[in-house]
């Protein structure tokens, strides 16, 4: 057996980093690919020696551009190796324009595709996501669902049952390994000058939020407002991105305090030691319910509607006003939701299934 993982982005690389380390304990021929969509040195290289996993053996560099230019370049790339290579298996995770590259470039090959964190759906087909998660799971042949509520996702669009295992999240167990980890590797609240629950976090990436000066401005200005009731900083690790549109829209950013794209380990010891997050990722939505820090979205929807039932997560959009009512509501709860996400051994299940 030989099996390509491919991998683009920094959450790709951490979600997938369990199934890595199972793949490596079971003796299973692989090798890494990855496409550089996230093409700077703090948002992926590091992330491979942080979490002590194999090098790629290919990194094709495409970098940023246009949903187009990027899924064209990825293509013609993903495909050259895979012809080289000839893996029996393409195994993909998430809903970026590289996994949507690798499962075309794997099916027009006739290799099979396994897509972990496969069913997820927000119905909302703007999201650039949303329209990638769809048309990946169509491809699979293994589709990894992280909870019986993805794989009902998955039946009522006609994908036989045969093909889908639930395993729970994989970013259960990339917080439970990581979190130990990170105690010997990083003290970001030292360098940071930080204390525990002594400010928020907030992460905001989405185009539909950072290329919009509306939604945009509504999100730093509800930061700014939660800043000043709470007395205590907004932390934002923003994107070369989120700071160019910042700069472009002229907005203002009082109260909130910009700093550079963490590391992995840093930035998952801001998560657990924070007072409340504040967030427009998915990630980062299950991270808090994980590690039970209270969190509002900064989107209309989610994708992991499971935060809202447990508890751990609100909805606020971009509005300014909602994002403080939501803030205050979270952070006047009590922490004791249960975790819904699964019991940290998806990456020994993924590893099972793709053994039999």
């Amino acid at each position: 057996m030989k099996i390509a993982v491919i991998l683009g982005t920094r959450p790709e690389i951490i979600k997938m980093s369990p199934v890595t380390r199972e793949l490596e304990k079971r003796n299973l021929g692989f090798f890494i690919l990855h496409t550089g969509q996230h093409y700077s040195y703090d948002l992926d290289g590091v992330f491979f020696e942080q979490l002590e996993l194999p090098q790629p053996k290919y990194n094709i560099n495409v970098g940023s551009g246009s949903h187009a230019e990027e899924t064209g370049k990825m293509l013609i790339e993903i495909e050259r190796v895979l012809q080289q290579e000839r893996p029996n298996i393409v195994l993909v995770e998430g809903d970026t324009n590289s996994v949507l590259a690798a499962a075309l470039a794997a099916a027009k090959l006739h290799i099979k595709v396994g897509h972990v964190e496969a069913g997820l759906r927000s119905y909302d087909r703007t999201m650039p996501e949303e329209i990638n998660r769809l048309l990946v799971d169509h491809l699979s042949h293994y589709l990894f669902a992280p909870t019986e509520r993805a794989k009902e996702n998955l039946l009522r669009e006609g994908i036989s049952e045969e093909k889908i295992f639930v395993t729970g999240n994989t970013i259960v167990d990339a917080v439970y390994q990581n979190l130990r980890m990170s105690s010997g590797k990083a003290n970001a609240l030292e360098k940071l000058s930080l204390q525990p629950k002594g400010y928020l976090l907030m992460t905001a990436h989405r185009e539909e939020n950072v290329d919009d000066p509306l939604r945009f401005g509504g999100i730093l200005e509800g930061s700014r407002r939660l800043s000043k009731a709470f007395g205590i900083p907004v932390i934002y690790p923003a994107h070369p991105r989120s700071r160019r549109r910042i700069q472009e829209f002229g907005l203002q950013t009082n109260g909130v305090r910009l700093i550079e794209p963490l590391d992995f380990l840093s930035f998952l010891q801001l998560e657990n030691n924070a007072r409340l997050i504040l967030t427009d990722s998915g990630g980062v939505q299950e991270e808090a319910c994980i590690l039970k820090v209270p969190c509002v979205t900064l989107r209309n929807n989610t994708e992991r509607p499971e935060t809202l039932e447990a508890g751990s997560n609100v909805l606020a959009g971009a509005s300014a006003k909602k994002i403080l009512k939501g803030s205050q509501v979270m952070l006047a709860k009590e922490n004791n939701w249960g975790n819904p996400f699964g019991d940290g051994k998806a990456g020994q299940k993924i590893g099972e299934v793709l053994q039999q």
